[in-house]
């Protein structure tokens, strides 16, 4: 019987984006046959053992508990998987690495550049591997615009246009979270939403050297459930931000979560000398695209459905035309960072870092401080 390596993994945070982790542990050796290893779900940790005991139980991992430093603590586990919220990313992912062990960090790496940082140092002096949350990056379609610009097929690229929109916070009388909660959060629209918006960026265009922004707050005030009273928000439910690329290119970037019948709704566009990419997540199996040298002098875009044998992770799942849902974002992503691990390579270039954390974390910075002082502010960062 063939056995294939298996690599202990440890969950914290057994709900959401945890739970998507979850399912995805389960198929990444069912679609990617054979595997190049094979996880063993050894533990699921979150702050209400009885949540993470239902998470157990659904998707077989063998234990369960209501402390993260049972993963630390745990021989078995090799990766530590952080799906928590911003303020439990730091202490967590330094003793995992301290620990010797591997780690997945959700997005954003930190709720500043200088937390990041500390995370990325860490993380490369300890020489485990790395991975931040920036599923985005494995949609096929997202690799196959990544293909056309790394071929010149775009020719030189002019501007980047991308949109993240959300109703989640609409209702003024939606309650107060850790989102709304500056010391937890770090901020919203632009650590939340805003880091997908600027991994994308950074891994299609290149890197951002300068930056403007605005930001706003449109509910001042939720009810908190815990009083019975209400609290002052203290971070913003939208953004919008202008990126000055090193090549000369220029970028655009907003994100919102007050944006009435959106949901989750992600676009991006790509302009070159050459062509041009438009992206969609309510239609992610599909690239518009058009080349200027197919359509001299103008024409419209056309639909690519990203699902034949040629393009990223064609044939991996279903026969061609028949598209994917986006779980397979994080099953992609995990199947590579598992690979990773099994090889001891980087994730890098395809996975994010986490040194592209602390990239991201960094602009973050600048635009926060763009917004604030009304300033053109140029991204530093070492």
């Amino acid at each position: 019987m063939i056995r294939w390596p298996a690599i202990g993994i440890g969950l914290l945070g057994p709900a959401g984006i945890g739970q998507a982790h979850a399912h995805a542990y389960t198929l990444v050796p069912r679609v990617f046959w054979p595997p190049t290893a094979v996880p063993r779900l050894v533990r699921v940790c979150g702050r209400q053992k009885a949540r993470a005991e239902v998470t157990r139980e659904r998707y077989g991992f063998e234990t369960a508990g209501d402390r993260w430093q049972e993963l630390v603590d745990d021989p078995n586990v090799q990766l530590v998987d952080n799906c928590t919220p911003n303020h439990l990313h730091r202490e967590p992912c330094l003793a995992a690495i301290e620990a010797g062990k591997h780690v997945f960090c959700e997005k954003p790496l930190g709720r500043s550049a200088s937390e990041a940082r500390t995370l990325r140092d860490a993380a490369h002096q300890a020489g485990i591997v790395h991975m931040v949350g920036f599923n985005y990056r494995f949609l096929p379609a997202v690799q196959l615009a990544h293909r056309l610009v790394t071929e010149s097929r775009l020719g030189r690229l002019l501007q980047f246009r991308a949109r993240f929109a959300d109703n989640a916070f609409l209702d003024p009388e939606a309650p107060f979270t850790w989102h709304q909660d500056a010391t937890l959060a770090g901020s919203n629209t632009v650590l939340d939403v805003g880091s997908h918006l600027i991994d994308l960026a950074r891994y299609l265009v290149g890197e951002p050297v300068r930056v403007t922004g605005a930001l706003a707050t449109f509910t001042r005030e939720r009810p908190e459930p815990a009083t019975g009273g209400r609290r002052r928000v203290e971070t913003e439910d939208a953004f919008e931000a202008t990126i000055e690329f090193a090549d000369g290119a220029l970028g655009n970037l907003a994100a919102s979560n007050v944006v009435a019948g959106r949901r989750a709704h992600l676009t991006f566009e790509l302009n070159g000398t050459r062509g041009t990419v438009a992206f969609d997540l309510e239609r992610l199996n599909s690239l518009f695209v058009h080349f200027v040298e197919d359509v001299p002098g103008g024409g419209g875009l056309r639909e690519i459905h990203v699902t034949d044998p040629n393009h990223p992770y064609g044939g991996d799942w279903w026969p061609p035309g028949h598209g994917i849902g986006w779980d397979a974002t994080i099953v992609h992503e995990l199947h590579h960072l598992l690979t990773a691990i099994s090889t001891g390579r980087s994730v890098a270039p395809l996975g994010a870092t986490f040194e592209d954390g602390y990239r991201c974390a960094v602009v973050c910075d600048a635009i926060l401080v763009a917004a604030r002082t009304g300033q053109r502010v140029v991204v530093g960062g070492s």
